[in-house]
C-alpha cells in the first residue's frame, strides 16, 4: 500500500471522509439487500451427468416423482385392525383426491385389480398394506414449484395427519418432497443463528486477546458490517453473472469473511500497539503499521482469492457459486480491514487499549523475551530434532486417511435425524427398501421395451409408469429398488440398469444415480482443482517472497497439515460421532480453505522475518519474527478455528464435517507448523531459506 494512500486513510483531515463513504456505501448495500436466487433442479448436480439429464427431462413430465410424499401408517402395537384400515383408506382417498388411482410405488397388493384390504374394486387402492399387517403406505402428490412451497405443503400435510390419523396408529411422512422439506428446514433462520454464534465467538475471543473492555468493539463492528456487505455484494455478483448458489453458500461465506477479516484486524492492531511503543505520534504509528501490515495482508488475501477461484472449474454449479462468492467476500474483508478500520482507529487515542495502554519507550514484542521467543530459542538449539518431531506428529495424524470413506448415507445427513429419515427407515422394515426414494428412468424410446429391460434387471422390485409428455416423445418410469437408495447394492442395481439400457435413448436418475454421478464428479474436481490451487498459491508465494525454497517449503507444510487434519478428523467422526463416511465435497472444501488460510499465517510470519533479515540475518530475524507475531497469529488461529467450528450450529452433517476438518487443521498449523516446523526449517537452512533472492550478505554481517 502506497504511503500516499496510507496517509489518506489515517490523516485527521481525510479519515472522516473514508468513514462517511463506508457508512454510505454500507447503507446502500443494506437497503438493496441480498439478491434473490432463481434455483434450478440441477444446481447441485454435476454438469453433463446422466442423472442431471434425467432430472432436467423429468421437469417436462406432468407429474414428477420428486413432487410426491410417502405417508407411512404403523400400528402402535400389533397389526392394523379392520376398523383402522377403513379409516385410513378414507383418509388416503381424501388426501390423494383425483390421484387416488395411483398405487404406492412399492405396492405388492391390489395389482391384479382386486380390492386388497380396502374393499374397493375396479382399480388399485389408494393405500397399500404390508404383508405382516403392521404398516400401510400412501403416496400422494405435493403441488409445489419451489423449495419454500414444498416445505409449506409438507408441513400442512403433517399437521393434517396429526389431527386425522386414528387412535392407535403412528404416522410419518417421507419420500422426495419430505426429504426436501426437512433439508429446507435446516436453513430456516440459519443466517441469523450462524451470524449470532459467529459474532459471539469472535467477541469473546477478541476480549480475551486484547484484554481490554473497549478495544474489541471497533474491529467487531467494522468486520461485522463488512460481513453483511460481503453477503449482499456476493449474491449480487452471482445473480449478475448467472452463477448458481444455495442456502449453504452465504453461511460458509459469512464464516470465511468473519474469520479472515478478524485475522487481518488482529494483525493490524497488534502491529499498531507495537509501533505505539516506538513512536510518540499515534497517527504516525498507525500509518507505519498500516504500511507494513498491508503487504502481508494483501499477499495472504491474494492467495485466498486465487485458491477459492479454482472452484470455478468444478462440475457442480453451486460449488462454482461458492468459489466466486468467497472471492468477493475476501475482497470486501480486506477493504474493511485495511481501509475502514484504520480510519476508525485514527480517531481513537491510546486510551482504547485500556487498561494496558502502550507508551513510547516500552519494550516491543520483537525485542522482548515473550513465550514465543523462548519457544523459538528452544527450536533454534535443535532445529533438526524439532523438524523430525513435527513431521512425525503430522504423519501420525495423517495415518487415518487410509480409512476415509466418501459418500454420506441419507440417514447420516442430519445431526438431528428428521422425520423423513426415521420414517424411511421404518418403511424399509415392511416394504421394499427403495420405496422411500424411487429411481427414475426417462426415455424417448418405446416405453414398453424399456420397461421390459428395467423389469429384467436384478435388484428391481417394481416398475410403474410415471407419466409422459402430451406428444408422447418423452416418458418416465418410476423404479422401486429392492435395497435402500444409499446402499452399495442399490448403486450396483443402478449401474446394471444403465448397462441394460445401453444403446437406448434413456437416462437413469434419482438419488442413487445422483450419488454415483456425484462421487465421480467429486473425484474429477479433486484431481483438477487441488493441484491447480497448489500451483497458483505457490506462484503467488514466489512472487511475494521472490525466492523458490521458502515457497515450496511453505506449501509443503500446508499440504502436510491438511493430510493430518483429515486423518485426525476421520478418527473424530467415526470414534466420537459414529459417522460412517465423509460428505463427498468435504475434502475439497477443507483442502482449499486450509491451503489458502494456512498459507496466511506462514505469510504473516515469513514476511516479518524477511523484514528483520537485513539487520539481523535469517536466524535472529526468524526468532524476532516469531516473538513479534507469535501471540497475534496464535490468537488469530484459535479465533479462525472457533469460527469454522461454528458451522456445527447448522444440523447438516457435511457442513459440520467441513468445519471440523478446518478447525483441526488451523489449530495444527497455528500451534505446530507455524510455531515449530517453519521456524525450524528456516533455522536449519539459514540464508538458503531465501534462495535465490538477495545473494548478497545482509547489513548485520557486513
Amino acid at each position: 500500500m502506497s504511503q500516499r494512500l496510507t496517509a489518506l486513510i489515517t490523516s485527521k483531515r481525510s479519515a472522516w471522509a473514508v468513514i462517511l463513504l463506508a457508512l454510505i456505501l454500507s447503507g446502500l448495500a443494506f437497503a438493496a439487500g441480498p439478491a434473490e436466487r432463481d434455483p434450478s433442479v440441477t444446481d447441485s448436480l454435476p454438469d453433463g451427468a446422466e442423472s442431471t439429464t434425467a432430472t432436467a427431462l423429468a421437469e417436462q413430465l406432468p407429474q414428477q416423482d420428486d413432487s410426491t410424499a410417502v405417508i407411512l401408517f404403523t400400528a402402535a402395537s400389533g397389526s392394523l385392525t379392520d376398523g383402522q384400515l377403513d379409516e385410513l383408506t378414507a383418509l388416503a382417498t381424501d388426501l390423494t383426491g383425483s390421484q387416488s388411482g395411483q398405487s404406492a410405488p412399492d405396492a405388492q397388493a391390489g395389482q391384479d385389480g382386486s380390492a386388497g384390504q380396502d374393499g374397493q374394486r375396479g382399480g388399485p387402492p389408494p393405500i397399500t398394506v404390508s404383508d405382516d399387517g403392521t404398516a400401510a403406505v400412501v403416496v400422494t402428490p405435493v403441488e409445489a414449484t419451489t423449495a419454500t412451497d414444498t416445505s409449506a405443503a409438507v408441513t400442512d400435510l403433517r399437521e393434517r395427519l396429526a389431527d386425522d390419523t386414528p387412535d392407535g396408529v403412528d404416522v410419518g411422512v417421507t419420500g422426495p418432497s419430505a426429504i426436501q422439506a426437512d433439508l429446507a428446514a435446516v436453513f430456516e433462520g440459519a443466517d441469523f443463528r450462524l451470524l449470532g454464534a459467529t459474532a459471539t465467538v469472535v467477541a469473546t475471543l477478541l476480549v480475551v486477546t486484547y484484554r481490554s473492555p473497549v478495544l474489541w468493539i471497533f474491529p467487531l463492528l467494522v468486520i461485522g458490517t463488512g460481513d453483511r456487505v460481503a453477503s449482499i455484494a456476493a449474491t449480487t455478483v452471482l445473480k449478475a453473472t448467472g452463477t448458481a448458489w444455495d442456502e449453504s453458500t452465504t453461511g460458509i461465506l459469512s464464516v470465511l469473511v468473519f474469520g479472515a477479516g478478524t485475522n487481518y484486524a488482529l494483525l493490524l492492531i497488534s502491529r499498531y500497539r507495537d509501533e505505539l511503543r516506538r513512536t510518540a505520534d499515534r497517527r504516525e504509528a498507525l500509518a507505519t503499521s498500516l504500511t507494513r501490515t498491508a503487504h502481508a495482508v494483501l499477499a495472504s488475501a491474494t492467495t485466498v482469492v486465487v485458491g477459492v477461484l479454482t472452484l470455478l472449474l468444478s462440475a457442480f454449479p453451486t460449488t462454482r457459486g461458492l468459489g466466486l462468492a468467497c472471492a468477493v467476500g475476501i475482497v470486501v474483508a480486506v477493504l474493511y480491514a485495511l481501509v475502514v478500520l484504520p480510519a476508525v482507529l485514527s480517531y481513537l487515542g491510546r486510551w482504547v487499549f485500556w487498561p494496558q495502554v502502550p507508551r513510547e519507550g516500552q519494550e516491543t514484542l520483537s525485542d522482548g523475551r515473550s513465550l514465543w521467543r523462548r519457544i523459538g530459542d528452544r527450536v533454534a538449539a535443535r532445529p533438526a530434532a524439532f523438524v523430525a518431531g513435527a513431521l512425525l506428529v503430522l504423519a501420525v495424524g495423517a495415518a487415518g486417511i487410509s480409512q476415509v470413506r466418501l459418500g454420506l448415507p441419507d440417514a447420516e445427513q442430519f445431526l438431528d435425524t428428521p422425520e423423513s429419515i426415521t420414517t424411511g427407515e421404518r418403511l424399509g422394515e415392511s416394504f421394499p427398501a427403495g420405496s422411500t426414494n424411487p429411481t427414475s428412468v426417462l426415455t424417448r424410446d418405446d416405453v414398453a421395451e424399456v420397461q421390459q429391460r428395467v423389469e429384467g434387471t436384478d435388484g428391481v422390485a417394481l416398475v410403474r409408469p410415471s407419466g409422459s409428455t402430451e406428444d408422447g416423445d418423452l416418458a418416465g418410469l418410476s423404479v422401486t429398488l429392492a435395497d435402500a437408495p444409499d446402499t452399495d447394492a442399490a448403486e450396483q442395481t443402478v449401474r446394471d440398469l444403465r448397462a441394460a439400457l445401453d444403446g437406448t435413448d434413456s437416462y437413469v436418475g434419482g438419488s442413487t444415480a445422483e450419488a454415483i454421478d456425484a462421487e465421480a464428479a467429486y473425484t474429477d474436481d479433486q484431481l483438477t482443482i487441488m493441484p491447480l490451487a497448489l500451483g497458483l498459491v505457490l506462484i503467488a508465494l514466489v512472487g511475494l517472497l521472490r525466492s523458490l525454497v521458502a515457497p515450496v517449503l511453505l506449501v509443503a507444510t500446508v499440504v502436510a497439515t491438511f493430510l493430518a487434519s483429515l486423518g485426525l478428523s476421520w478418527w473424530v467422526f467415526t470414534g466420537v460421532f459414529g459417522f460412517t463416511a465423509l460428505g463427498g465435497n468435504a475434502p475439497l472444501f477443507a483442502f482449499l480453505f486450509l491451503v489458502a488460510l494456512g498459507v496466511d499465517y506462514n505469510i504473516f510470519l515469513v514476511t516479518r522475518a524477511r523484514e528483520e533479515w537485513p539487520a539481523h540475518g535469517t536466524r535472529e530475524g526468524m526468532l524476532r519474527a516469531l516473538a513479534a507475531t507469535g501471540g497475534v497469529i496464535t490468537s488469530a488461529g484459535i479465533l479462525l478455528a472457533a469460527v469454522f467450528a461454528v458451522l456445527g450450529v447448522l444440523p447438516l452433517v457435511v457442513l459440520a464435517q467441513i468445519g471440523t476438518i478446518i478447525c483441526i487443521g488451523v489449530l495444527l498449523d497455528t500451534l505446530l507448523v507455524r510455531t515449530v516446523l517453519v521456524p525450524a526449517l528456516a533455522l536449519l537452512l539459514g540464508d538458503r531459506f531465501w534462495w535465490p533472492r538477495d545473494s548478497r550478505q545482509p547489513r548485520h554481517a557486513a
